[in-house]
């Protein structure tokens, strides 16, 4: 598969460098709070390197003795392992038309940048490398994995100012890209509203190669309506407007109920794709 060309980089405009860097510090000062930990002890290295044999000191495990060098000694010693570590984070956000969508502080577009922007600083603090896919009806952006604060930087502004374009959400062309991307068992990311259909199949593909976590982007609004009269409600992917007498109560249940179900049927799926 053909990757999608990196763009170079042009100078950055003082009003948008403040905006990314907000959005970094904001980032930063919730792993801080929050992440770091967590995230170090559920996404571990891909494997141990030998570091060193010492004498046994109380509190070691036992599991980690050298019984040959002990026999020798006649004093236990035990191994020592340093975590391989330097994992390749993937984080596959969906760009799509839906992400415009928003009635509380922000919409759906804004909410995936702040999310991503946290897991990248927390992955980077673990030595951790963070690439970027962002896709909508097919891969639109690909950063390679790397480290440091610029390319940090590059994420998030790509995360805040990538072209807003009015496209349908494919889950499925993601998956495929990132399946062969990489020979490496990676970690991935996939942040999106999934406002899609059959994309299981690409993305249990995925989860065979990599680890896979889904994280859902929702909006207040998507589950129930306001009683505020008529609206007229235009789908973002097609540009198609419908009007709705949100005034109406049974039109609201009718909504509300649909909004449930497919949420439910969500949470299914990710619950038997583990």
């Amino acid at each position: 598969m053909t990757q999608p060309a990196e763009r170079r980089l042009e100078p950055v405009p003082p009003e948008v460098l403040r905006v990314v860097k907000q959005v970094e510090i904001k980032a930063r000062i919730l792993a801080d709070e929050a992440l770091v930990g967590t995230y170090r002890s559920v996404f571990r290295g891909s494997g141990l390197d030998f570091e060193e044999v010492r004498e046994y000191e109380p509190g070691d495990d036992i599991r980690s003795i050298d019984w040959n060098v002990t026999a020798r000694m006649n004093v236990p010693y035990i191994k020592k392992y340093r975590e391989e570590r330097e994992l390749n984070i993937y984080l596959a956000v969906d760009v799509s038309s839906s992400g415009w969508f928003g009635t509380a502080n922000m919409n759906k577009r804004e909410l995936a940048a702040d999310v991503a922007a946290l897991l990248a600083v927390t992955a980077l603090h673990n030595n951790d490398r963070i690439g970027l896919v962002l896709f909508a009806d097919g891969v639109r952006e690909f950063l390679p994995p790397r480290q440091g604060r610029h390319h940090l930087l590059h994420v998030i502004r790509e995360l805040l100012f990538a072209e807003p374009l009015r496209s349908r959400t494919e889950i499925g062309s993601v998956a495929d890209f990132l399946a062969n991307v990489t020979k490496k068992r990676n970690v991935v990311f996939v942040l999106s509203d999934f406002l899609d259909f059959d994309f299981e199949a690409p993305l249990r593909a995925l989860g065979h190669k990599h680890d896979v976590i889904a994280l859902i982007l929702n909006d207040p609004r998507e589950l129930e309506l306001p009683s505020v009269g008529l609206v007229g409600l235009e789908d973002a992917e097609t540009g198609s407007v419908g009007y709705v007498d949100t005034s109406v109560a049974a039109t609201r249940e009718t909504y509300a109920r649909t909004a449930r179900e497919r949420r439910g049927q969500r949470l299914r799926t990710r619950s038997r794709r583990n």
